[in-house]
């Protein structure tokens, strides 16, 4: 049974097919990129549902299933190196929102996996499944032995540790019972799962969420605060576990999907799958890192320095380097993604849909790190020379984590290098920094959404007094009672002036950041008269809007009426920034094709950027017809509708999702006419011909494989080519008789013309030079048999003058060393030029320029006939010109 079947079989039985009568929602996977600010990624199935268990928002549905992607990083050191871990894996699982509870689960669960397989059953034989359940849960153990049938030698009580489960403090928590599969006495003793886990394998986690749970010092040292109301079910059941045992292999990696990979990854590199243990681990790290780098990218995810951009670029990164290390010669990049794809594209044909991107994506970042592998070794024996140099054998954790942040230098490469020069690494003082580097990206997305408050104490308020109603699409002004006064992150009854104060109404009009799109301001007027000025407008729980701002008039407190109004002027500059967005997006695939598709967006007053993956700059020719394409539409004047609809119907009409954002089953599809629809929660103008007009000003790289456009709009815009006009005109004022349209090649001809001068003028100003410099000829001295010119010349003259003179200098001479220093602006320089036969002796001219340019407080160097150096220390020039003839004796004279 593939893997596609086992899912398939999954959703059916749940959906309509088992005899419970428990029909459930399909929800599909969420996006792996986590709508929480403590998760980067999706790490377990629940995680999409959290908010309904922890009665956040309410669940549209009393029960749901999924087949959900999911992220580990946790143990990625321990991928490929054994069997059981992986960065990817797909959970199953079935949900009840305080519908059916522990009879029903453990029902549902034994009819799926004892059903024949003819009956759309997995078709596990009765007598290879055992179940564990909560030390005193003995409700789960009579339903499994008194229900179900199964012996009571089969189940057996484990503890907290193994059968507890909680989520939040203080949250839902409750007993589980889980299921094993015994594969036989060849993998293990008898005795069940407390035995031995390698014969008895985990196959299905039923959680009876039940009890509140409060603060404790570990995971089995908690109170229980009583029952929840509603109680509910949690289950999970790995795919690919699933998958091994149903497919009849030994491990998860060799099951068929990933061994479709694993077998690509083999014939690239010439190495068989099972000839050694070295090499099957690596083949394992490629597998495992090449699917999850397709899955990440096709969710939106990016290569970056932080946050889940830094777990992609780690694993890609990873993937490249095992390639090369089994004998790749060439890029890979491109056949492991279409093998990936092959293997995953029927159970997400989003990744077929979106082969271009993630291919282009993946091959750049390919690129990219060859480069630094090719270039490493020179970085790594600079940072290793130094250490020798200082008589240690460890690498410190700083130079460790600059190789890793600075040059994408992977530190499994470092180890691996600086085991080769015979030095060890400071492992826990680069782990410090990199722990410092994620704690401080999370703290600054957790910060701007909850600013310095505890998320729980929003969760208190939303118990309270329910979800913020967003009247902002059509109301600009909203009568509203006051839910909640915070100061400090505490809850008051009343603010006084001048007091920054975060409030929480029942209704508004003001937009929450999100989406791309900054917030609203304006005015909270309340009834006493009492004003509070807003700024900023967040939702650190999803459904309540805070509202920061200061009191500038009066006292604010809980019984007045408010009414909120925004500044109608900043949301109609943002949106005309959001719809030029929408439009410019459009643009961009229809001219460069759908891999130009929008990976983050900022759209503020009167001014947007846009975001999209490409493997290198755009051409100028491109950028003009973008921003002709949009303008032209301008004058069309389409109309800007927004309409809400299922997904299905989203996706018939050809609206675009956007990567890493989260959609409901309903979502909003903002269209410009019938050219552009997105799915977008933002707001709009009504009309395209509102924009006015849309300037491109610049396209640059904000990293590898992404380009940003930036881009005006509107009066901003306007008043961009206003100044321009101006410019312009005063250009052609400037250059008498030039028209506009002449200014390029005039003012080309102008600076070719002044080059040209300056040439000459260099060229003069050396010839003078030389002529002035030949006196120096009379002063030189013998040191050791050599001639040595040494002399301080005039200020401010080029480190290129320099060295003509030095070397036409030294050629004069019979056999000499000519040393020249000029004081410049902010820095002196210092040059040495040496004969050959001065260089047979042993004096080098890159040595003598660093004894130099040390005094002067800076650095230099070269080759051993001339080398050049100097420092901001201008008073000891003299000192340095004098040590170097002093060395040259030393070194002659020996």
């Amino acid at each position: 049974m593939n893997s596609a079947e086992i899912r398939t079989r999954w959703l059916n039985f749940f959906e309509s097919g088992n005899s419970q009568g428990l029909k459930h929602t399909v929800v599909p996977s969420a996006s792996l990129i986590a709508d929480d600010p403590n998760l980067l990624l999706v790490n377990a199935g629940m995680v999409p549902f959290k908010p309904f268990f922890l009665g956040e928002i309410k669940a549209p549905y009393a029960r749901a299933t999924s087949v959900q992607k999911c992220v580990r990083t946790l143990d990625i050191d321990e991928v490929g190196k054994t069997t059981r871990h992986a960065s990817f894996f797909q959970m199953c699982g079935n949900f009840s929102f305080g519908d059916y509870f522990k009879e029903g689960a453990i029902a549902l669960a034994w009819e799926l996996l004892t059903k024949p397989v003819a009956n759309g059953g997995y078709g596990f034989p009765e007598e290879k499944l055992w179940v564990t359940v909560f030390q005193t849960d003995d409700e789960a153990a009579d339903i499994w032995h008194k229900k179900i049938g199964i012996p009571k030698e089969r189940i057996q009580r484990r503890g907290m540790e193994d059968n507890f489960w909680s989520m939040g403090v203080p949250g839902p928590c409750g007993p589980c019972s889980e299921i094993y599969y015994d594969r036989g006495p060849e993998y293990g003793r008898d005795g069940g799962p407390i035995a031995n886990e390698d014969r008895y394998l985990e196959v299905w986690n039923l959680v009876f969420m039940q009890n509140m749970r409060g603060s404790g010092s570990g995971k089995d040292d908690f109170p229980i605060l009583g029952e929840l109301p509603a109680k509910s079910i949690d289950t999970g059941l790995g795919l690919e576990r699933m998958a091994a045992l149903l497919q009849g292999v030994e491990n998860i990696y060799e099951i068929d999907t990933t061994m479709q990979i694993l077998n690509v990854a083999s014939e690239l590199t010439g190495v068989k799958y099972g000839a050694n243990e070295k090499s099957d681990v690596a083949l394992r790290v490629i597998a495992d890192h090449a699917r999850t780098s397709m899955m990440l990218i096709g969710d939106g995810v990016l290569p970056g320095n932080e946050g889940r951009g830094y777990v992609l670029r780690r694993m890609m990164r990873r993937t490249i380097r095992n390639m090369r290390i089994l004998g790749a010669g060439d890029p890979t990049s491109r056949e492991l993604v279409a093998a990936a794809i092959g293997a995953m594209g029927t159970q997400y044909p989003e990744l077929v849909e979106n082969k271009e991107r993630i291919t282009a994506v993946t091959v750049n970042e390919e690129e990219s790190f060859l480069t630094t592998l090719k270039s490493g070794t020179q970085i790594f024996d600079v940072a290793a020379g130094s250490v020798k140099k200082s008589k240690s054998t460890k690498l410190d954790g700083d130079t460790v984590f600059k190789l890793h942040d600075t040059y994408g230098f992977p530190f499994d490469l470092t180890l691996e290098m600086a085991s080769e020069a015979g030095l060890s690494v400071d492992e826990e003082g680069f782990r410090k920094l990199m722990k410092e580097q994620k704690d401080r990206a999370k703290a600054d997305a957790r910060t701007k959404k909850t600013g310095h408050t505890d998320v729980s104490e929003y969760r208190k308020i939303l118990d309270a007094s329910g979800a913020t109603k967003f009247t902002g699409y059509t109301e600009t002004s909203s009568e509203s009672k006051i839910a909640a006064i915070m100061v400090d992150g505490k809850s008051v009854q009343e603010a006084d002036i001048n007091t920054d104060v975060e409030l929480i109404l029942d209704r508004t009009p003001f937009y929450a950041e999100g989406g791309g799109q900054l917030p609203d301001g304006g005015l909270i007027t309340l009834s006493n008269g009492a004003v509070v000025e807003i700024d900023d407008v967040q939702t650190p729980v999803p459904g309540l809007y805070i509202h920061r701002g200061q009191v500038i008039s009066g006292s604010v407190d809980k019984k007045s009426v408010a009414i909120a109004t925004i500044d109608i002027e900043r949301r109609l500059a943002i949106s005309r920034a959001h719809t030029a967005t929408h439009m410019v997006h459009k643009a961009f695939r229809e001219i460069l094709g759908e891999t130009a598709t929008q990976a983050g967006s900022e759209n503020s007053p009167g001014r947007f950027r846009f975001d999209f993956p490409a493997t290198g700059a755009v051409p100028a020719s491109v950028l003009e017809e973008v921003e002709g394409r949009v303008n032209n539409l301008l004058l069309d004047n389409l109309k800007v509708t927004a309409k809400v609809m299922t997904q299905p119907e989203a996706k018939a009409m050809g609206a675009m999702a956007l990567f890493g954002e989260k959609y409901g089953d309903q979502v909003r599809v903002v269209s410009v006419g019938d050219w552009a629809h997105e799915l977008c929660g933002g707001t709009h103008v009504k009309s395209s011909g509102e924009l006015g007009v849309v300037k491109l000003l610049s396209e640059a790289s904000i990293g590898a494989g992404v380009r940003r456009v930036e881009a005006l709009v509107g009066r901003d815009a306007y008043g961009f080519l206003a100044r321009e006009h101006l410019l312009l005109n005063s250009l052609t004022e400037i250059i008498k008789g030039a028209r506009i349209e002449e200014l390029p090649a005039r003012i080309s001809d102008l600076i070719d013309r002044l080059k040209s001068v300056e040439k000459e003028l260099a060229t003069f100003k050396t010839a003078q030079i030389l002529a002035t410099a030949s006196e120096l000829l009379k002063s030189t001295s013998k040191v050791s048999g050599f001639e040595v010119l040494s002399a301080e010349l005039e200020p401010n003259i080029s480190g290129d003058d320099l060295r003509t003179i030095s070397l036409d200098l030294r050629n004069r001479l019979s056999d000499g060393i000519v040393i020249l220093a000029s004081k410049g602006s902010d820095r002196s320089t210092l040059v040495v030029a040496a004969s050959p036969k001065a260089i047979k002796s042993g004096i080098k001219a890159g040595a003598l320029v660093k004894l130099g340019s040390e005094i002067l407080g800076g650095g230099g160097g070269g080759k051993d006939d001339f080398a050049q150096g100097g420092g901001a220390n201008h008073s000891e020039i003299a000192n340095a010109l004098s040590a170097i003839s002093k060395s040259i004796g030393q070194i002659a004279g020996k």
